[in-house]
């Protein structure tokens, strides 16, 4: 299965999951006790809050693969395949390592190229550092726009 077709799985039961919240809320509100009334607003924030994660999330997501399609256009898309990798199919960590020093001298060499950004983000995501990953690729599309 597609990472895409996941995310539309996971946002379908999401947005399922946000409409029998809103159920409950409407209901506590709908007692007209003080406590009902608190709790009610306070689950009703939780569809509310949810909602603008995943938007946001989905946004940032599309903003991305705009990115790597015009690397792929460019024929600059990062690529890893010939990178050893372990039984379990993920990159070797030295190879990965190797592979994100690279990358890194390469943004150090031309701080304001977000193609070398969109590159970084992708050595941090091989070496595992997602946290990292999605710094450097908020980094690549503030410095694309």
């Amino acid at each position: 299965m597609s990472a895409r077709t996941t995310a539309l799985l996971l946002t379908a039961a999401l947005a399922l999951y946000f409409v029998l919240l809103t159920g409950r809320a409407v209901a506590l509100l709908r007692t007209g006790t003080g406590v009902g009334i608190g709790l009610g607003v306070g689950v009703l924030l939780l569809p509310i809050v949810g909602a603008w994660v995943v938007y946001a999330t989905i946004r940032f997501g599309l903003r991305i693969e705009q990115l790597a399609q015009r690397l792929a256009a460019e024929g600059t898309l990062p690529d890893t395949s010939d990178l050893p990798r372990m039984p379990s199919g993920r990159i070797d960590r030295s190879a990965a390592d190797a592979w994100f020093e690279e990358r890194r001298a390469e943004v150090e060499g031309a701080p304001e190229d977000w193609r070398a950004w969109f590159r970084l983000a992708h050595g941090y995501d091989i070496a595992g550092d997602r946290r990292r990953a999605r710094e450097a690729m908020r980094k690549a599309l503030e410095l694309a726009s």
